[in-house]
C-alpha cells in the first residue's frame, strides 16, 4: 500500500496501516511483540523484568521529578551523530523482538521509509533519530525509565499495556485516589498535549528538539513523542482522552510504526556507506552540536 499525500497533508484512508504489509518484516507480522512469559527464556525474562520495574516506579511524582532534572537540558552537549554513536553500546533491555545495538535498529528504520517516500528527507531522519533519547542510560537513568512502551501516569492504566496484571501491584499511585480512576487527574478528552506521559526515550528526544528549535514538521516531532505509545496508538485505549486532532496524530504514528516495528531483523545495514546522506539531513534539520 502507497498512500499518496500531499507534502505535509492529512492522511485519509489508513485502515491498513494496523495490518502491515508482509514486505516489512522478515517474519509473520504475530512474532512481533511476543510479550508471552517463559521463566526459561532470558530474554524473555529481561523484558519482563524491565518491565516490572517501569511499572512499579513511574508514578506521577516520578515523572515530575525527571522533567525537573532532564528538561534543564544542562547534562551534555553533542552533535546528533556523536549521540547516534553511543547507541552502539546500547541493547534496549525492553524489547522482546531485537538483541541487537540500537543504532542498528535506526538505520533499518529509516531506510525503510526512505525506500517507500524518498522524497520525505525529515521521515529518513525522523527514523534514524527516533530512539535518540535513549541516550539518557549513559547519564545515570536506569533502562526502565529509558525505554519500552509509554502510557500517561495520573489515572486508571489502560488495559492493552503488556504484564498489566501482575507488574502494577506495586506502584503507589494504583492506591492514590487522585490517580487511581479512569480519568484521574485529567479532564474527559483533554487531548494528547496536556496528558503526563511516563518517562522515557520518547518525551525526552521530543522536548530536546523543541528546545534546540529543530525545524522537523509537527508529524515527526508527534512520531517521536508518540511512537511507543502502544497502548493507545495500536491497543485502543486511552480513547476517553484524546480529541479528534490527535487521531489525525494517531494515523501518522501508525505510519511511522510499518517502520520502527516491522523492519527489526538481523540484516545490518552499511552504516558507513549511509553517513553521507543521513548527515545531509542532520545538517538540514538539527544541525551542529545541540544541549541534551
Amino acid at each position: 500500500m502507497r498512500i499518496i499525500v500531499e507534502e505535509h497533508p492529512n492522511l485519509l484512508d489508513v485502515s491498513e496501516l494496523l495490518r502491515p504489509e508482509k514486505k516489512f518484516a522478515d517474519k509473520e507480522v504475530s512474532q512481533f511483540r511476543d510479550y508471552s512469559i517463559d521463566e526459561n527464556d532470558p530474554l524473555k525474562e529481561r523484558v519482563r523484568r524491565t518491565y516490572k520495574l517501569m511499572h512499579t516506579h513511574q508514578t506521577v511524582d516520578f515523572v515530575k521529578g525527571r522533567h525537573e532534572d532532564w528538561l534543564k537540558f544542562d547534562h551534555f552537549r553533542a552533535t546528533i551523530r556523536e549521540a547516534l554513536e553511543k547507541l552502539n553500546d546500547l541493547v534496549d533491555e525492553s524489547d522482546p523482538d531485537l538483541d541487537l545495538p540500537n543504532i542498528i535498529h535506526a538505520f533499518q528504520t529509516a531506510e525503510r521509509a526512505r525506500e517507500e517516500y524518498p522524497e520525505w528527507d525529515w521521515l529518513h531522519l525522523t527514523g534514524l533519530i527516533h530512539d535518540l533519547g535513549k541516550v539518557m542510560a549513559f547519564y545515570g537513568e536506569p533502562q526502565w525509565a529509558v525505554v519500552g512502551d509509554t502510557f500517561p501516569v495520573g489515572c486508571d492504566w489502560g488495559q492493552s499495556i503488556v504484564y498489566r496484571e501482575e507488574s502494577f501491584v506495586d506502584n503507589v499511585d494504583g492506591k492514590n485516589s487522585k490517580y487511581n480512576t479512569k480519568y484521574g487527574k485529567y479532564q474527559p478528552n483533554c487531548g494528547l498535549e496536556r496528558l503526563t506521559m511516563s518517562w522515557g526515550h520518547d518525551e525526552y528526544l521530543y522536548r530536546v528538539l523543541v528546545h534546540n528549535k529543530s525545524t522537523l514538521p509537527p508529524q515527526a516531532l508527534n512520531m517521536i513523542r508518540y511512537h511507543s505509545f502502544y497502548p493507545w496508538h495500536s491497543g485502543g485505549d486511552y480513547a476517553h482522552l484524546t480529541t479528534d486532532k490527535d487521531e489525525e496524530t494517531k494515523r501518522w504514528v501508525l505510519l511511522f510504526n510499518r517502520y520502527d516495528l516491522y523492519t527489526k531483523c538481523t540484516k545490518i545495514p552499511d552504516l558507513e556507506a549511509l553517513w553521507p546522506y543521513y548527515q545531509s539531513l542532520i545538517d538540514k534539520y538539527i544541525p551542529g552540536e545541540i544541549e541534551w
